[in-house]
């Protein structure tokens, strides 16, 4: 009944109730005959005045004591609602309490997720602070090993000189690769680089991919294949970025499956997108690291991802590429038996 008073509906209602107490009061007064001298008029008076009095004590203390303060809150949550402290003015008479309580628990759970968020946001930004210094100190530390040991007279020993050169090279290279995935990711994120849309076959896509992976596959012993199930598609995507994907995924794939193993790309049908999957049969992943497996130089195994090199970085361009195409990658994995990555892509028409 109650449920949607507003303010000075309250301010009336508790005025309301305390003239009938005070009406009774009086009645009661009169009727035993106290104060017998006051004719009815004054009586009459009496309440007429009490009444009046009643209802200013209510309206200060109900009205303004108290939903003063809270109308200042409220106002100040409608004012970051709207974006504009102007239009907040006179909105809290109008509303029931139950609309502003309902209003204000609203805020105030937006507010809890906005912190939750930005909080998760600094834990991101600590980690991701603490994964990049750690990731260029060792290309670092190792440079000036090398050159130190040159400038301290290995440049004139012939036998480590050429060597350390190189490997100061190699590094250089390390942290150029770091630098320009960075770079990359940034514009993927920004939204600078432009996505040159084509429809082309994903089997023939997939098939070069496997021949410029040849050597290193090769290498490692394992046998790439598409699933014999999966038929091929076109599909409407950036086929430069695309290739740059699948080449991730699978020398991913290679690395982290088993030696002499095998690396198996499907395609599935899923309404208008084509499910594209790539699965290793590695030493799987546990489920407290495959929600991370898109970070920034997140790693699963720090020595065995730093002993088959990379920035650190492919994985988290896949995600961004894939969010430039509207698109999304996922990744499941079970324990022993490997890991699948995958991402959808539109038909082509």
């Amino acid at each position: 009944m109650f449920k949607n008073v507003t303010v000075r509906q309250l301010t009336f209602v508790l005025t309301l109730i305390l003239g009938v107490i005070n009406s009774i009061s009086l009645f009661v007064l009169y009727a035993t005959g106290s104060n017998t001298r006051l004719s009815k008029f004054t009586w009459i008076v009496v309440f007429s005045v009490s009444l009046i009095v009643i209802y200013f004590i209510v309206k200060y203390f109900v009205e303004y004591f108290v939903f003063r303060k809270i109308r200042l809150i409220y106002k100040m949550i409608d004012a970051s609602k709207r974006n504009k402290l102007s239009r907040a003015s006179g909105l809290f008479d109008d509303k029931s309490i139950a609309a502003v309580n309902d209003e204000v628990i609203e805020w105030a759970q937006k507010r809890e997720n906005e912190i939750e968020h930005l909080t998760k946001l600094e834990d991101y930004r600590r980690s991701f602070l603490g994964n990049i210094s750690h990731e260029l100190k060792t290309p670092i530390f190792s440079l000036q090993g090398y050159i130190h040991t040159l400038i301290e007279g290995g440049v004139y020993d012939e036998a480590i000189n050429m060597k350390y050169l190189k490997k100061a090279s190699k590094n250089i290279e390390r942290l150029e690769k770091i630098v320009d995935d960075l770079e990359e990711i940034n514009q993927l994120q920004s939204g600078s680089i432009t996505l040159d849309i084509d429809i082309f076959s994903l089997r023939e896509l997939v098939h070069e991919i496997f021949d410029d992976l040849k050597f290193m596959a090769d290498e490692e012993g394992t046998e790439l294949v598409i699933d014999k199930e999966s038929k091929d598609y076109k599909v409407a995507a950036d086929r430069n970025r695309i290739t740059q994907v699948l080449l991730n995924l699978v020398v991913n794939a290679i690395k982290y499956g088993r030696s002499n193993g095998k690396v198996v790309l499907s395609f599935y049908d899923v309404e208008d997108k084509v499910l594209v999957e790539v699965e290793d049969d590695g030493a799987g992943i546990e489920d407290k690291h495959l929600k991370h497996l898109f970070d920034r130089f997140y790693r699963v195994d720090e020595g065995r991802s730093r002993k088959h090199g990379g920035s650190g970085l492919g994985l988290s361009i896949v995600k961004h590429i894939m969010e430039a195409h509207d698109q999304r990658v996922s990744a499941r994995s079970t324990i022993g038996e490997g890991t699948t990555l995958g991402f959808t892509l539109n038909k082509g028409k």
